[in-house]
């Protein structure tokens, strides 16, 4: 048992905006949605004739989605934020597994983005040579 088990295993559920941003995220990701979507599209479109297409008509479809997009945004947001979480700790928790890891990586998110293209530099320098040497090691007249 680790010391997360209070948390993982706790019968209180997420907060009202954090299930409120979850199902509004997984009803908006199907794709009856964009149809329905879609539909409200073509219905403003073709009750544009009915209306003369005057400023209200217009100014009804700029406003719906003006506040649409901005409310979604912060759903988004709120969605790729506990995904990036769940998933940073998840290789946290393979880092800390892993023997001969290196647990100074574990916390790289936290660090400046200077510092991340240095360490990221280095890995790829490491993965080249890796590559070379495994080209070296395939190459005829090698054992």
């Amino acid at each position: 048992m680790s010391g997360y088990d209070h948390i993982i295993h706790k019968d209180n559920k997420a907060s009202l905006f954090t299930r409120l941003a979850q199902a509004v995220s997984s009803w908006t990701g199907k794709p009856i949605t964009f149809f329905v979507a879609v539909g409200l599209i073509v219905v403003w479109a073709l009750s544009g004739p009915i209306f003369g297409f005057n400023d209200t008509w217009q100014l009804v479809i700029n406003t719906s989605t003006t506040i649409i997009t901005f409310l979604m945004v912060f759903i988004i947001q709120n969605s790729q934020n506990r995904d990036t979480a769940a998933m940073q700790i998840k290789l946290d928790e393979l880092i800390v597994r892993l023997e001969g890891a290196r647990e100074e990586l574990l916390d790289l998110e936290e660090l400046d983005e200077e510092d991340l293209v240095v360490i990221r530099r280095d890995f790829c320098k490491r993965a080249s040579k890796a590559r070379r040497e495994a080209d070296e090691s395939r190459a005829p007249g090698t054992a």
